[in-house]
């Protein structure tokens, strides 16, 4: 007999799944062999034991019963399926409907941040104390603008902003009351945390994971895919096996990255991480700082999570005129993702212009705080007038990266 939890975990899978535009609502799409749902239940139920309430899209019931049924294992008698309603707001309140008497903690969790761990999941069960709600958050690290049609009008101050995830979670009595409140009046909020929010409540954030992004789109799928390919056990079976030594390495891994860009872009040089006022501009997508690119290249290599293109190019417009410290930041975001930590870097570029020795420790500390903290090595040297550098018609670069498992 287990016993009956006081907390309950309502696993809101009931999205149509429009950006993803897979064919079938969002979380019954399949990662790898396993669907979102299954993957999000996966670590809900990896996570202490709680009342697990699946919200499913009306005629889906059936097959969110399965995945429960092969998530929960000898805990099948924690968790029920429920039919969702036409919002987010009206499922999550079919999950509140379905909550035991003993349940006094509510956490409310997406389906689709299907990679959430399961110490984020306890974290904010056990970060639940008196009328506090939480908020699981990571920090914010890209640049970010405030903007007027196609005019941007001043940067923001992300220090003061946080990116929500869930679980969110509520003493239950009040998230009740809140609920109900909002329904009654109509308004639609983004999510929980909001929702508790506006009902006079104070919202507490604890610190998230970056495995816990939201797919929405089929970049996020991939993503997802990535990562879990990354982490797959060897198979048992002996020829299999030996074909997947290079994921099954638990020792320390090598990247190698190179990245060429010619002189011709708009404005100054940027390069290593620095300005160079009064120099000539790299052309690129971004702004074409070819250092930062090939320890892009280096870092995911070693990882084995694909190149830059995959990652930043052109067919991701958001990264359109990014400097180092954004790229550097999300390839972190990336390699701890898949279990990753970034041992050292080394890059050596090949050009006649800037001269770089005398910031070169400048451009070593912006790098390694990119990499929260990473050593990194940047050497450069000219080619005695050969080749394309040593013309002045661009720079060329190549980088080696050390990575090992966390």
């Amino acid at each position: 007999m287990l016993p009956v939890p006081d907390t309950a975990i309502i696993v809101v899978a009931a999205g149509s799944g429009t950006r993803l535009d897979a064919g079938a609502p969002k979380a019954f799409v399949g990662i790898d062999s396993h669907s979102i749902l299954r993957h999000a239940l996966d670590g809900v139920f990896a996570a202490a034991p709680a009342q697990v309430i699946v919200v499913a899209p009306a005629g889906f019931e059936g097959d969110a019963e399965t995945e429960l049924r092969a998530a929960a294992g000898d805990r099948i008698d924690l968790g029920s399926v429920v039919t969702g309603g036409d919002t987010r707001q009206r499922s999550v309140a079919a999950g509140l409907d379905a909550l035991w008497g003993d349940v006094t903690r509510v956490l409310v969790h997406d389906a689709a941040r299907a990679l959430t761990p399961p110490e984020v999941i306890d974290a904010v069960a056990a970060a639940i104390d008196g009328e506090i709600g939480i908020l699981p958050t990571l920090p914010v690290v890209d640049t970010l603008k405030r903007v007027d049609g196609d005019a941007v009008v001043a940067p923001i101050d992300r220090s003061k902003l946080a990116a929500a995830q869930t679980p969110q979670g509520f003493p239950r009595a009040l998230l009740e009351a809140a609920y109900e409140a909002a329904l009654s009046s109509g308004v639609e909020y983004t999510d929980d945390a909001a929702l508790y929010a506006a009902a006079g409540h104070d919202v507490r954030q604890i610190p998230g994971a970056a495995r816990g992004f939201k797919i929405t789109t089929a970049a996020d799928l991939e993503r997802a895919r990535h990562l879990l390919a990354a982490i797959a056990p060897a198979p048992a079976d002996a020829a299999d096996a030996a074909a997947a030594a290079p994921v099954a390495w638990s020792g320390p891994r090598v990247g190698l990255g190179t990245d060429v860009h010619a002189f011709g872009g708009d404005g100054d040089l940027w390069l290593a991480g620095l300005e160079w006022p009064g120099e000539p501009a790299l052309s690129g997508h971004s702004d074409g700082d070819a250092v930062a690119h090939a320890i892009v290249d280096a870092l995911l290599g070693a990882a084995g999570l694909g190149d830059i293109g995959e990652h930043f190019g052109t067919a991701h417009p958001e990264y359109a005129g990014a400097h180092a410290e954004v790229f550097l930041a999300r390839t972190r975001e990336l390699l701890e993702e898949a279990g990753f930590a970034i041992g050292n870097v080394s890059a050596q570029f090949q050009g006649n212009r800037p001269r770089f020795s005398a910031r070169r420790a400048e451009a070593e500390r912006v790098l390694s705080a990119a990499l929260g903290g990473a050593p990194v090595s940047i050497t450069a040297t000219t080619t005695d007038g050969l080749g394309f550098p040593g013309r002045g018609e661009g720079i060329a670069v190549t980088a080696v990266a050390m990575v090992h498992p966390r």
